[in-house]
């Protein structure tokens, strides 16, 4: 029987991290949260990170599609927080950040971790930032550095 485990350590790694500055108090803790699972856990060295900056959550799918496509990077995490206000806006762009990085993903054979936060209200986005429900852009750095080595063994 073989089975496929993939490790966090990929010390070798190129990831970028698109971030939205929307919302940016909140995600300034994912940023904080990813880099620290890079370098810490996953030990990937300060100068194989990049972090590009885009307006919103929306204009994520088209930068993650931008970096997947120059084939510079092993994983690129997407960090951003969506949270419902009183009318249909937040249902599309959080429909279309999912979907769109997930098209990605698939068509570019390429980790894209999903670290966009989508709640209810701020206290839950506070929360899924670095307190109570841990924090997510942690979690989504983590899935990318695994990700890249389940890859790479499927591959070998």
């Amino acid at each position: 029987m073989n089975v496929i485990e993939g490790v966090v350590a990929a010390s070798n790694a190129r990831i970028a991290i698109a971030i939205a500055r929307f919302n940016h108090f909140i995600n300034n803790n994912l940023l904080k949260g990813a880099i620290d699972v890079l370098k810490r856990i996953g030990q990937v060295k300060d100068e194989n990170i990049t972090v590009v900056w885009v307006p919103g959550a929306y204009e994520l799918p088209l930068t993650v599609c931008l970096l997947a496509s120059s084939q510079k990077y092993d994983a690129i995490v997407a960090l951003g927080t969506v949270i419902r206000g009183s009318t249909a806006h937040f249902e599309f762009v959080a429909g279309e950040c999912s979907s769109g990085l997930s098209a990605i993903s698939i068509n570019s054979a390429l980790p894209i971790a999903f670290g966009v936060l989508t709640t209810e209200n701020i206290e839950q986005a506070i929360e899924r930032a670095g307190t109570k429900a841990g924090n997510k852009g942690a979690e989504a750095a983590l899935t990318a550095l695994e990700m890249i080595n389940v890859l790479e063994a499927i591959k070998a």
